[in-house]
C-alpha cells in the first residue's frame, strides 16, 4: 500500500500531459446538470427574495398607516383647538352679557380660590368638584349650542342659569365645610 511519493509526482506527470477529448466539458456539464439542476438553487434565491420583499412591505405598510392615523390625530386636535376658538360666549352676543358673565366667573374662581382642603374635607371638595366639571361641561355644550345656532332666548338663560347653578353649588361648599370645621373644633373641645 506504501507508495514512493516521487514515484506518484512522476507519474502525475504523464498524467497532466494528456488532452482530453473534444465536447468532454460540455458532457461533463450535462451531467452535472442532470445530477444537480440549477433552478432548485434559484428557487431557494427567489424564496429568500420573496420573503425579503413581504417585509419590506409590512414595513411600509405599517409606516404608512401609523402617518396615516398620527395626521388623523393631528387634525381631530387641530379642529376641537379651532372649534374651541371659535366657540361664541356670552360676552359675544352683548357688553351687558359680558359683565354678567365676568361677574359670575370671578366669583366662581374667588370662591374655589378661598376654599381651604385639608385631608377632613378632601371627600366633600371632590364630590363638589366632579359636580362643577359636570356643570362646565354643560357650559361648554351650550356655547356650542349659541356657536351653531345663534343667540335666542333659552340657551342664554341657560348659559346665565349654568353660571349661578356653579357659584351657588359653591356657596355650599363653602358652608358645608364651614359646619364641618366648626364641628370639629367643637368635637376638639369636648
Amino acid at each position: 500500500m506504501a507508495q514512493d511519493i516521487r514515484k506518484l509526482f512522476k507519474e502525475e506527470s504523464k498524467v497532466s500531459n494528456e488532452t482530453m477529448s473534444k465536447g468532454h466539458e460540455a458532457r461533463f456539464l450535462q451531467k452535472l446538470e442532470a445530477e444537480l439542476p440549477q433552478h432548485k438553487q434559484s428557487r431557494s434565491m427567489f424564496s429568500m427574495l420573496s420573503i425579503a420583499a413581504s417585509i419590506v412591505i409590512l414595513l411600509g405598510l405599517a409606516i404608512g398607516a401609523y402617518m396615516f392615523y398620527e395626521g388623523k390625530e393631528a387634525k381631530l386636535v387641530d379642529t376641537n383647538k379651532e372649534m374651541a376658538s371659535n366657540l361664541k360666549s356670552l360676552g359675544d352676543i352683548s357688553p351687558d352679557l359680558k359683565k354678567v358673565e365676568d361677574y359670575y366667573l370671578a366669583n366662581i374662581n374667588l370662591e374655589l380660590s378661598k376654599v381651604e382642603l385639608n385631608d377632613d374635607n378632601k371627600e366633600l371638595f371632590d364630590s363638589y368638584v366632579i359636580r362643577l366639571e359636570e356643570l362646565d361641561k354643560e357650559y361648554k355644550r351650550l356655547s356650542v349650542e349659541l356657536t351653531q345656532s345663534g343667540p335666542n332666548e333659552l340657551t342664554v338663560s341657560a348659559l346665565i342659569d349654568n353660571l349661578k347653578l356653579r357659584l351657588n353649588l359653591l356657596y355650599r361648599l363653602k358652608e358645608q365645610l364651614k359646619d364641618l370645621n366648626e364641628s370639629e373644633f367643637g368635637q376638639d373641645n369636648v
